[in-house]
């Protein structure tokens, strides 16, 4: 049987092939990512409706990576939980978040986790207006922080600009490949501590 003269192509294919452009090169095209697959870019209309539908393809697929456990303890530790476990999964592949909040998130797998924090927070009494000025919160510190994942091991120069507190704290980080970590788990229990003192439910 002769093999097909033209690549075959899927959703899914499309989709791997769009996030390795966006891992090297920060974004991808059409022409580019049909260049990348060896074939015409007309041929990448006949499975995907354009470039709006493969970033929601990577935003699926991310987060279906992402663990959502059954609540088995207090409110605030759900949170804290996806909150790392949101981080984990996008800091795989960090060049994908810009692409990801310029868009509408409309992907239903996207909202297992949103679901979640969701309850989490009205099981902390908050009202649904202030639920999703904290799904937003912990939305912009998660993705903040895995963007830092991707920042240069070296983050600030020390400039002569640079007052005397400033330059202190620059003579404690140096190149540390641990700063990005502890940077997050110190934003983290902030920002937990900040819900937990705003939670109607909380005593």
């Amino acid at each position: 049987m002769p093999r097909p003269s033209q690549r075959l192509l899927s959703p899914e294919i499309i989709t791997e092939a769009a996030m390795r452009m966006v891992d090297l090169t920060g974004d991808f095209t059409m022409p580019g990512l049909a260049e990348r697959l060896k074939v015409r870019p007309s041929s990448l209309y006949n499975h995907v409706s354009g470039r709006a539908e493969i970033i929601e393809l990577m935003r699926a697929r991310m987060m279906a990576g992402i663990v959502v456990a059954d609540p088995d303890g207090k409110w605030s530790e759900t949170v804290a939980g996806l909150a790392r476990e949101y981080r984990r999964n996008y800091a795989e592949h960090p060049r994908l978040i810009p692409l990801f909040t310029a868009h509408t998130v409309q992907s239903g797998v996207a909202f297992a986790l949103y679901n979640a924090l969701a309850q989490a927070f009205s099981d902390g009494g908050f009202t649904p207006e202030e639920t999703l000025h904290a799904i937003t919160t912990v939305d912009s510190f998660v993705l903040g922080s895995a963007l830092d994942l991707a920042a240069p091991e070296v983050v600030w120069a020390t400039a002569p600009e640079a007052n005397e507190s400033m330059r202190a704290a620059l003579a404690t980080s140096g190149p540390n490949p641990g700063r990005a970590d502890a940077a997050f788990e110190f934003g983290l229990r902030t920002l937990i501590a900040g819900l937990v003192a705003q939670a109607p439910n909380e005593p």
